[in-house]
């Protein structure tokens, strides 16, 4: 072995030993330590988690969505809107789409009903995403009634339910027939709730949009990236806030933890007095404490980063997860798919390192740099 990575060996297990002879003092800093990464690690591995799971979401909807707008609120689309919308060079594809809330006080909480083409969804049949069928307890095959706002009764057979794996999207999605929907929600002929466009190429996106503020004036076109950055805003301002509420216990523990690396017992400057009494160089001290610094800050980051990933990818995140998550009646069971992001991660561990390995440094090069008789005094 090389003599400079056996020196640092023996210095590894010198300053093991001198760790071990303070057990229960460093076993206390180590879980404090730790709790703080984890708490801090929890929060960054479960909002990105999150956005990514947006991004999967949103990746399969349309770039564009056109709303007509009437004195600031939004309005139905009316006829001829997606004839003019056909001449726009560049727009692929186009879809008027119905959808509308309803609110079923039976188990408080509203739906969304979405019109499908009758290849899709036969008239007097109805799809249901999971979430709302367990709620509801319903299987295909059922049936179920639903009152209108115009107070008519409405009775739809179950026909199947959505797929678990679209539950994060669907949970409360009710699908039925274009017909079915303009006689539920009383719905006028040829007018639509908005207009989905697909476009062919994606840097055409933000000038189509253009396109069509110009083309309808009193519409608003909605971007694919626009929805995908306000979830992002909301999740950072989830994660804002979590930090926030901590902000006093994380101060707290960096002070115990500075004051900790910042100082030195009397029992460790009697050892560093020996040290140096024996031949030890100043150098060969400064690294013994640079090795324990490093070592107690790496574990404590280990550790706490390894217990958040099983907190977060295989318990849910059940600390933090009603304050990101958000909250609803019907809200959908999903697995979240492992996300890490290599840039945050080495943030965190620079931030949780770093400055503890750091702090040791001014007290020991101060003992180290001093006469061994008076140290040990």
């Amino acid at each position: 072995m090389h003599p400079w990575l056996e020196k640092q060996r023996h210095l590894i297990d010198f300053t093991l030993a001198a760790l071990a002879r303070r057990k229960a003092k460093n076993i206390g800093l180590l879980a404090a330590y730790a709790l703080l990464v984890f708490v801090l690690a929890s929060l960054a591995l479960f909002t990105q988690a999150l956005r990514k799971e947006a991004g999967f979401v949103l990746a399969a909807s349309p770039e564009v969505i056109v709303q007509r707008m009437v004195a600031g609120r939004h309005d139905l689309i009316p006829p001829g809107y997606l004839e003019k919308i056909g001449r726009l060079r560049g727009v692929q594809k186009k879809e008027g789409r119905l959808w509308g809330y309803y609110y079923d006080p039976v188990v408080s909480a509203n739906y969304t009903f979405m019109a499908r083409p009758a290849e899709e969804v036969a008239s007097g049949s109805i799809m249901l995403g999971a979430t709302l069928a367990r709620a509801r307890g319903l299987q295909p095959g059922n049936l179920i009634s639903f009152r209108s706002y115009a107070g008519k009764l409405f009775s739809f057979k179950v026909a199947a339910l959505l797929s678990p794996d679209s539950e994060l999207l669907a949970a409360d999605l009710v699908l039925l027939s274009e017909d079915d929907f303009r006689a539920f929600f009383d719905y006028p002929a040829g007018h639509y709730t908005d207009i989905a466009l697909s476009v062919a190429n994606p840097q055409e996106v933000r000038n189509i949009a253009a396109k069509l503020a110009n083309a309808l004036p009193d519409s608003r076109p909605i971007l694919r990236e626009e929805v995908l950055r306000t979830y992002q805003s909301i999740f950072d301002w989830r994660e804002g806030i979590v930090l926030t509420v901590l902000a006093g216990a994380i101060l707290a523990f960096a002070l115990l933890a500075w004051d900790k690396a910042s100082g030195l017992s009397a029992e460790e400057k009697r050892e560093i007095g020996i040290l140096k009494a024996i031949g030890w160089e100043t150098g060969d001290v400064i690294r013994m404490k640079l090795w324990e610094g490093v070592l107690v800050s790496l574990s404590a980051f280990l550790l706490g980063f390894v217990a958040a990933y099983i907190h977060v990818f295989y318990f849910g995140a059940a600390i933090f997860k009603p304050v990101l998550q958000g909250w609803a009646v019907l809200y959908p069971s999903f697995t979240l798919v492992p996300a890490v992001d290599g840039l945050q991660i080495a943030t965190l561990a620079f931030f949780t390192i770093f400055p503890y390995s750091a702090a040791v440094l001014v007290p020991i090069w101060r003992a180290a740099t001093t006469d061994p008789d008076a140290v040990m005094r």
